[in-house]
């Protein structure tokens, strides 16, 4: 990109409405709202939808795909993900009419230089998230200036005061489920038909990657399951910067 280029991509940026702003107006919309919004913001081009294809991830790319199907989808396929998780990928796809999914893969590069053995997960999880997610995730969406993503307040832990709205320090950054319910969610998956999981019959809650991944028992937190016996709550995406 020449010095010209620059100057007026960083301009067009700088134009946007802040994220208070933006949050201050949207606190109290509904998903739809919110998703119609940031694509009114910015444009088709210049939003995308990251999503997991997870045991709640039917519900946002519903609402979307009813405001506008065609909103860039990126998916992050590490390398570690279930079977279960892939076809369920293409089941929502066909279900919901998603026009533009990007399966996006790690670095070879990093994964021969990094994890030759594929055991990083196991020595060291923060960096095998790094180099499986968030630096395919920070390549992914360059081209944008904006994101949608399914957090929500109720997950607790860091997602406990998540805004609607705010800056990843990079780009705007939309919550729709930010102030959303368990009961709420379910009513989407139930008034919809949406498919479920496949792995939710099996007693999984919330999936991830196959080895951090683990059953959650009656009782637990829906994200229990997630990097279990260690401090790990996140996979890094949610809290390091996407430049």
């Amino acid at each position: 990109m020449n010095v010209v280029a620059s100057q007026l991509a960083q301009a067009s940026v700088s134009a946007l409405p802040s994220a208070e702003e933006l949050d201050r107006a949207l606190r109290d919309a509904s998903p739809a709202e919110i998703v119609a919004a940031a694509l009114k913001t910015v444009g088709r081009e210049k939003l995308a939808l990251v999503s997991s294809f997870g045991t709640g991830s039917a519900t946002l790319l519903k609402v979307m795909a009813d405001v506008d199907p065609a909103i860039p989808v990126i998916f992050l396929d590490t390398g570690w993900l279930f079977e279960e998780t892939l076809a369920y990928r293409d089941t929502l796809i066909a279900a919901l009419g998603l026009k533009d999914v990007r399966s996006i893969k790690p670095a070879e590069e990093t994964l021969s230089r990094e994890d030759p053995d594929r055991d990083l997960w196991f020595s060291d999880p923060d960096a095998c998230c790094r180099i499986r997610k968030v630096e395919p995730l920070a390549r992914a969406l360059k081209p944008f200036d904006a994101w949608l993503n399914g957090r929500k307040r109720f997950q607790g832990d860091a997602r406990t005061d998540i805004p609607v709205v705010e800056d990843d320090g990079v780009r705007l950054k939309f919550n729709p489920f930010a102030n959303v319910s368990r009961q709420e969610l379910e009513a989407i998956f139930v008034r919809a038909k949406l498919p479920r999981h496949p792995l939710v019959s099996s007693g999984f809650r919330s999936v991830g990657c196959m080895p951090c991944t683990s059953r959650t028992a009656e009782g637990e937190d829906e994200r229990a399951g997630r990097w279990r016996g260690r401090a790990k709550t996140e996979c890094g995406i949610h809290t390091m910067k996407t430049s």
